[in-house]
């Protein structure tokens, strides 16, 4: 594969170069800002700390493909996303559902293998390229649905998240159909509403996380 092959996947992009994209390259600063208002929360809980990192790095890694446009970016791009999903399944595993660490890692496996053979399925093939991502918004209402009775405050964080992410995967389907009335496109929604809900997913764990530290001070542990 020649990993400088250059891509034009979006509706902003009409040619080469690296300002070509000045709106879908500028929005992925929301990562950023999200990422560095949570540095201090997430103080203490390492999964969050670690969270917080792989959102700066989805922000530096789509700024690249975004602005250089070719193979190697675009790795960039979808490798620290691939990393959040799998560290964030893992932590629902481990921390809401009470597994342990071994079975948390293997139902994690066994569930990032499914939205990977989902996404690419023709179940999500009407939502273009954007279809990898829909099994994700849908796995995370499951989580809200099976936490409603017992933590029904993570319960509904995650429903919010869930909501948010697939309005976002919608801008980010809407891009190319829309792209002969938006000049722009709408790609750049997908940056900053996906900003917001991995921003407001770690903050959803960390409260859990906080809660379940005072219930165990609470009953003496």
């Amino acid at each position: 594969m020649d990993w400088r092959t250059y891509i034009d996947g979006y509706c902003e992009r009409l040619e080469p170069g690296l300002w070509a994209e000045p709106i879908n390259a500028l929005t992925n600063l929301a990562f950023l800002i999200v990422a560095a208002l949570l540095w201090r929360p997430s103080r203490g809980v390492p999964i969050a700390r670690a969270l917080v990192l792989i959102l700066g790095l989805i922000g530096i890694g789509s700024g690249l493909f975004h602005t250089f446009a070719e193979a190697w970016a675009g790795l960039a791009d979808v490798l620290p996303i691939a990393a959040y999903v799998a560290l964030h399944i893992f932590a629902a595993n481990r921390d809401y559902l009470g597994f342990g660490t071994w079975a948390a890692l293997g139902i994690t496996a066994l569930e990032f293998a499914a939205i990977a053979a989902v996404g690419s399925s023709p179940v999500f093939a009407w939502l273009g390229g954007s279809g990898a991502y829909a099994p994700i918004p849908c796995l995370i209402a499951l989580y809200a649905v099976i936490l409603a009775r017992s933590a029904p405050a993570t319960a509904r964080g995650l429903a919010i998240g869930a909501a948010l992410l697939a309005l976002s995967i919608t801008f980010r389907a809407l891009d190319a159909p829309l792209c002969g009335t938006l000049p722009f496109g709408t790609h750049f929604l997908w940056h900053i509403l996906n900003a917001l809900m991995l921003g407001h997913m770690i903050r959803v764990y960390l409260a859990h996380i906080a809660e379940a530290r005072l219930a165990g001070r609470a009953d003496g542990r």
